[in-house]
């Protein structure tokens, strides 16, 4: 702990030695008039601020230097500068306003940071922009490529482009989360509180993320600290009124020159869903949620360190049985402990720059059985009286990601990289659903980016070599795989932006696929793995065309992915303790698709805004027969309307439509699902006072109360129907 404060101290006291500032006024192109809240950026240095009434920025303590300056202000064109600062620099900038510029700066790629410049697509989603929802995977459904695969409404897994569960990765904290992800009732574990934006990669990211990210990432950013010289403090509620549930959030943030702090602790607790007034039993959940974090640094090194402390108890529906509103959990349910805590260091040396991410991870979860539970139990609930778990699970995990830029040379920006992790399974529990088991990852990478006249092209190799050792066993299964990725981009006008890339990715066989011999609660078969399996394989063309003016957008999305080695569970005829047999094999496999969209501001109706996309994508097997779980394909459109705008109180509202066709196209272990359609609408209002702000919003999620089971529901087995009507009131004080 000495160590550590005299480190702490010395990185403060490196601030002295700056020595410039950038300074100035920003103000809209055509009215003159100074932007209040513009977000100014400097990437290489994780640090910004905003502009106060007046339109004034100021950021001090810069030493002699390049760089990239980024600002973006809702409702206008993002500007990308290159500024060589040799002493103070005072300098404005003038806005020109246009509707339909909504691009954040990007963190989960290696070169450039914003969207319209990016040789790869990603798409970047404020969590504050979506529909509320009961968990952050159902909120990220609302994204055209992005699907879920839901056990009840507490538990989300996400579905990118029909791919999921080991195949998508989902980074938190700028680190791989680890959390027995492979499971079927397994959630992403996060909670939406304190997660600024999401960056979405569809498609293999082996190239900069490893084994794993053959299906694509989910990258979720953390909240921002406070601007410069402020204090922040906000508290928020939401009552959800299909489950009687209810969230509660407090937020305090504060920055100085030298420090950044950060706080925030939410709560949420949820009875049984409900659709057609019947409950669906056990369905309920409850979490907890703590995220913390501290900044500090100067222009040549900076340091953000980030804990977050996630518990949550959620039952395990598996029909419909007792009918109450109460949130503790019945048999069987699982606990799940989640600790995360990140050092994320960026140093600007005299040739180039180093990031470096260095985490630790531990999950810890519990699955508690009616079999093992020899107590009395009552109907509202499990026990008082110790209980103890069938399942057990403790998995640690070490990662590691270093970056290093090598200085720009004849046009090349270069990154050559490592990453890695060591992670441990222990089971303490009655039964064993996956050994004990120790593996470790090491991967190396290096990729570049070229950029010409109104061309751009990337492009990158890696290495990885994984060993997983059973130790019941005592047996070590080794995968590598070498992957690549070339990329390019073109404007072929002002208005027009293609993207072509052609990328590999792998995935290495997981502990369940290799080891599994047993029933799982809930899961109602027998799975049986194979510890002869190998890597999964697979190659993946896009393609993107983009159209952008100043009241039309349009873009369309298509993929092909071919995958070597594709495993799967595939059900026989064999029967143990009444529980179907499903074995894993492996065999080549397709999927196949893309997103098209428009988003449009009729002129002069500024406010109005209409988008609409339209997705779909089918996954088979080499022998011709469909993959499972492949989303149906869907329609989805939102008319959003401004009812009053102005510096105190700005309102508006929204309607979506959500058109789900029928899915036929399904697996042997599949039944075909209906289409159905869905009505949502919600009223937004922020109301700004010389002491604080105030926002209200109220929305109904499946207003008609519509009757439909998705084709990804855990539950669809059972005839069980997702979530009917929803009323969602919420408030937020921001002081």
């Amino acid at each position: 702990m000495k160590h550590f404060i005299n480190l702490l101290i010395l990185f403060i006291s490196l601030s002295s030695f700056a020595q410039h500032k950038i300074s100035g006024y920003i103000t809209d192109q055509k009215t003159f008039e100074p932007l209040t809240g513009v977000n100014i950026y400097i990437e290489s240095l994780d640090t910004g601020t905003t502009t106060n009434s007046n339109g004034y920025f100021n950021l001090e303590n810069l030493s002699a230097g390049n760089y990239k300056l980024y600002i973006s202000y809702l409702g206008y064109q993002n500007i990308h500068e290159n500024i060589e600062l040799n002493s103070d620099l005072n300098t404005n900038f003038q806005l020109h306003s246009t509707v339909l510029e909504l691009e954040g700066v990007l963190i989960s790629t290696p070169f450039h940071k914003l969207q319209k410049d990016n040789v790869m697509k990603v798409e970047k989603i404020k969590v504050a922009d979506l529909t509320d929802a009961n968990n952050l995977s159902e909120q990220l459904s609302q994204v055209p490529g992005v699907n879920q695969i839901s056990t009840g409404s507490g538990i989300g897994k996400p579905v990118i482009r029909g791919l999921s569960s080991n195949r998508v990765l989902v980074y938190a904290q700028g680190i791989r989360l680890e959390n027995q992800q492979f499971g079927e009732e397994h959630g992403i574990g996060v909670s939406a509180s304190g997660i600024e934006s999401v960056e979405i990669i569809k498609g293999p990211a082996s190239l900069l993320y490893g084994s794993d990210a053959i299906g694509g990432v989910l990258f979720l950013n953390p909240e921002l600290y406070a601007p410069l010289d402020s204090l922040n403090i906000d508290v928020s509620s939401k009552y959800y009124s299909n489950t009687n549930g209810i969230t509660t959030n407090f937020g305090l943030k504060k920055t100085t020159e030298k420090l950044k702090l950060l706080t925030r602790f939410s709560l949420q607790q949820h009875a049984d869903y409900q659709f057609d007034n019947t409950r669906v039993t056990n369905s309920r959940f409850s979490e907890y949620d703590l995220k913390t974090g501290i900044g500090f640094g100067n222009d040549k090194i900076t340091n953000d360190i980030r804990y977050n402390i996630n518990f949550s108890r959620l039952g395990i529906p598996e029909g419909i049985d007792t009918q109450n509103n109460n949130i503790k959990p019945l048999l069987p349910n699982q606990s799940i402990e989640n600790h995360i805590i990140s050092s994320h260091t960026k140093v600007n040396l005299n040739k180039g720059k180093l990031d470096m991410t260095f985490g630790y991870i531990f999950n810890k979860r519990k699955e508690y059985e009616e079999e093992h539970n020899h107590d009395e139990h009552e109907e509202d609930g499990y026990s008082d009286e110790e209980i103890n778990p069938a399942l057990e699970m403790h998995l640690s995990t070490l990662n590691y990601n270093i970056k290093y830029e090598l200085p720009k040379t004849k046009g090349f920006e270069i990154i050559l990289g490592t990453q890695g992790m060591h992670q441990k399974n222990k089971n303490l529990g009655f039964e064993t659903l996956i050994p004990d088991a120790n593996t470790t990852d090491i991967g190396i990478f290096g990729t570049s980016h070229y950029h010409w006249k109104k061309h751009a092209i990337q492009f990158g190799l890696r290495y990885d070599y994984r060993n997983i050792n059973v130790i019941p066993i005592n047996t070590n299964k080794e995968f590598n795989s070498v992957n690549g990725a070339v990329g390019f981009k073109t404007d072929f006008n002002s208005k027009i932006t293609g993207r072509i890339n052609i990328a590999s990715g792998f995935r290495a066989p997981n502990l369940a696929e290799l080891t599994s011999d047993g029933e799982h609660e809930g899961s109602n078969r027998y799975e049986t793995g194979d510890l002869n399996l190998i890597n999964e394989q697979n190659i993946q063309l896009d393609l993107n065309l983009n159209y952008k003016s100043e009241h039309f957008d349009f873009f369309v999305n298509g993929f092909y992915n071919n995958i070597k080695d594709y495993i799967y569970l595939t059900p026989t005829a064999y029967y143990i303790d009444n529980a179907q047999v499903f074995n894993y094999l492996q065999e080549n496999a397709t999927l196949y698709g893309g997103e098209l969209g428009i988003h449009l501001h009729p002129h002069p109706l500024d406010w109005l805004h209409i988008n609409s996309s339209f997705e779909t994508v089918t996954g088979k097997l080499q022998n011709d027969t469909y993959l499972p779980l492949i989303p149906a394909n869907s329609i989805h459109t939102n008319l959003t309307f401004t009812i009053t705008e102005n510096s105190k109180l700005n309102t508006n509202a929204f309607i979506s439509l959500k058109n789900v066709f029928k899915q036929q196209n399904v697996s042997s272990s599949e039944t075909s699902s209906k289409n159905y359609d869905l009505v949502n609408l919600g009223v937004n209002s922020e109301l700004q006072t010389k002491k604080a702000n105030y926002k209200f919003n109220l929305g109904v999620n499946n207003l008609l109360d519509k009757q439909y089971i998705n084709h990804l529901s855990r539950l669809k087995n059972n005839s069980i129907y997702n979530q009917g009507r929803n009323i969602i009131l919420g408030l937020t004080i921001k002081l």
